[in-house]
């Protein structure tokens, strides 16, 4: 095996140990809150969203691509190249703009009450459905290129002009105008979000320093109080930093690749645009669970098996 795929191949099992079992154990912890109370809150039903799609991504990228690497067996014919890098593309938009939606239901969340914020941040909650049918109908129809010009590289002995080498695939544009064009459009898709995104958690933090300030004068010098307020914003400048990070250099890549003819041939560039997009999705769980207080305690209590009689307790601490 050279050794550039061996490489390749573990640095893709890094990410699928890593964000697997995450995404799987928020899940879990969300769907036992709701076998429990019968109900989660709004914010909860994104996370739990949220980490359904970065599974999928996971899943359906890494898992496949470090299999495809060690030379097992492999799925990347034509059909598999159209339903991975189809399925890759929508998942991992889909992840932004949960990200986005859930920094702007907690934008929301901090409006006074009787405010027209706050009255727009409870039509946000009882149409939360809705909003989820629509990305991802938007997403799927901005990710539809990928079923037309994906094929597996057995069958194609070489790229076209403006075509996108991808280890195992190639995606062959018709033409410089199709390919910058879809190029443009997956950029535009990932900017406003993260634009949008930060924008939100900038009007977050503003409002936890201002809070803390006021309250200030209310506390003993050697009070612990504020810890919340301090948590969040850790919590939301650890999300949006890792966000702004990993798919500035994602978007950066694919600018790159965009602008040099020779990039498109390189499958080297290829894998690192995947390789930062993913990072999020396999990293993102771990700050949730470090940080989310319901999913520590679902964890918690299901880890030490309390009797019946603690779990309550247990429960109302989340």
């Amino acid at each position: 095996m050279p050794s550039e795929l061996f490489v390749r191949g573990m640095l893709y099992l890094t990410l699928t140990v890593v964000g697997v079992p995450g995404n799987a154990t928020i899940i879990l912890a969300f769907l036992l809150l709701l076998y429990q109370k019968n109900h989660l809150l709004p914010s909860d039903v994104i996370v739990l969203h949220l980490a359904c799609v970065n599974l999928l991504m996971v899943v359906v990228r890494c898992l496949l691509e470090t299999l495809a690497s060690f030379r097992l067996p492999s799925i990347f014919g034509d059909v598999g190249c159209k339903a991975v890098i189809f399925v890759y593309r929508t998942s991992r938009s889909l992840s932004i703009w949960l990200t986005f939606v859930l920094s702007a239901y907690q934008c929301l969340s901090i409006a006074p009450p009787g405010s027209r914020w706050a009255s727009f941040r409870t039509v946000l909650a009882q149409y939360l459905g809705f909003v989820f049918l629509f990305l991802w109908v938007l997403n799927t129809c901005m990710s539809s290129a990928a079923i037309v010009f994906s094929f597996g590289t057995k069958n194609f002995s070489s790229l076209s002009n403006h075509g996108i080498n991808v280890q195992f695939c190639y995606v062959n544009f018709p033409s410089k105008l199709s390919i910058e064009a879809n190029g443009a459009a997956q950029v535009g898709r990932d900017v406003v979000p993260m634009a949008l995104m930060a924008l939100a958690s900038l009007i977050i933090l503003v409002f936890l320093y201002k809070h803390s300030q006021q309250v200030k004068g209310l506390r003993s010098s050697g009070s612990s109080g504020g810890g919340a307020e301090r948590r969040a914003a850790k919590t939301v400048v650890a999300l949006v930093t890792l966000y702004v990070v990993l798919y500035g250099v994602d978007n950066g890549i694919w600018v790159y690749t965009l602008t040099v003819r020779k990039a498109m041939t390189s499958s080297l560039i290829s894998d690192l645009r995947i390789f930062f997009s993913s990072l999020y999705a396999a990293l993102s769980p771990v700050v949730i669970i470090a940080s989310n207080r319901k999913v520590n305690g679902m964890l918690r209590c299901d880890v030490k098996r309390k009797p019946v009689q603690e779990k309550d307790t247990c429960l109302s601490t989340v």
